[in-house]
């Protein structure tokens, strides 16, 4: 059984000058947020508010995984605007009109919640749009030249992973973004260093992979494959039904999606080092070998996340 813990790395720029770079790490009861500024690292601790203990059906198989993907995308968002709050005053940008207007009908705290709700609404929807509906409506095209319906879903899963494949390789070419690609190096490495039961170092940490089986491009991809199997079990030539039923299946998509990582997370045989096998081969595109400062500060989120019970930890 593995350790309990995921991170996500973020950078936080003006005028494409990175200012602020760091790393959110999540364990079974606390989540951890540590930045980088110019004057040395800035933590942030909050404990977890597991919604399963209130609402025990949001815990099952199935239901979890869905909850999980929004609830990142909302921790996501949130370790964003913490590191937009660190920079200095003189270079942080001013706020929107839209910005300020809520801020003044909710108050500093709610107006933070709800810019955050609607960043990750917009962000659901343009990454909706760009792997589950541009390929369908890209595939439509060819519906006059074949009539195989399970041919129509091959192409169609064929385009998704392109576009896929092809973001992943665009952002590569981006120079902002390989910094935080080693920060995801890092996160992973300091990961693999825990679980292992090694002392957190520098230098152990280093030594580390920087693949792993629970990694947010290894559950994108699965997401892909998975909505190839499913969605070919509900088919339409009408184009607007055919968005409709995609929109409809995707929750099931990322459902079976969760489970199938944490499967692989959670053990290691032939099986799973199968599922496990196209996520890390992408994982090279997105993961960089970090500098001892990067590595400093995966080390240090994930040292405040650490439970002080073992039987905590257990994933």
């Amino acid at each position: 059984m593995l350790k309990q813990t995921t991170g996500k790395e973020f950078r936080t720029s003006i005028g494409g000058q990175a200012l602020i770079e760091g790393v959110m790490m999540r364990g079974p009861k606390k989540l951890a947020i540590v930045v980088r500024t110019k004057e040395g690292l800035v933590e942030k601790t909050e404990e977890l508010k597991q919604l399963k203990e209130k609402y025990p059906v949001l815990g099952w198989v199935f239901i979890r995984g869905v909850v999980n993907f929004i609830n990142s995308m909302k921790i996501g968002m949130s370790s964003i605007m913490f590191s937009a709050d660190n920079m200095p005053e003189d270079e942080q940008e001013e706020p929107t009109r839209f910005d300020k207007w809520i801020e003044e009908k909710l108050g500093a705290e709610k107006a933070e919640k709800v810019i955050i709700t609607i960043a990750v609404v917009l962000g659901i929807a343009l990454s909706v749009g760009m792997f589950m509906l541009l390929p369908t409506f890209l595939a439509g095209f060819a519906a006059q030249y074949i009539e195989s319906v399970v041919l129509r879903n091959l192409l169609e899963g064929a385009l998704r992973i392109t576009i896929f494949l092809t973001y992943l390789w665009a952002t590569t070419k981006m120079k902002a973004i390989k910094r935080v690609w080693a920060y995801h190096g890092a996160e992973h490495k300091a990961i693999y260093c825990y679980e292992k039961g090694l002392p957190l170092t520098v230098e152990n940490i280093r030594q580390q992979s920087s693949l792993h089986a629970r990694c947010g491009t290894s559950f994108l991809f699965i997401v892909m494959i998975v909505s190839i199997l499913v969605f070919s079990l509900a088919t339409w030539n009408n184009l607007l039904v055919r968005f409709a039923l995609r929109i409809a299946l995707l929750p099931v998509v990322v459902a079976i999606s969760y489970e199938l990582i944490k499967f692989a997370g959670r053990y290691d045989n032939i099986l799973t080092r199968i599922i496990s096998a196209p996520g890390k081969a992408l994982q090279r595109f997105t993961t960089r070998e970090p500098d001892d400062e990067m590595i400093e500060v995966a080390k240090t989120a994930l040292e405040l996340v650490i439970p002080d019970d073992e039987k905590e930890a257990v994933w």
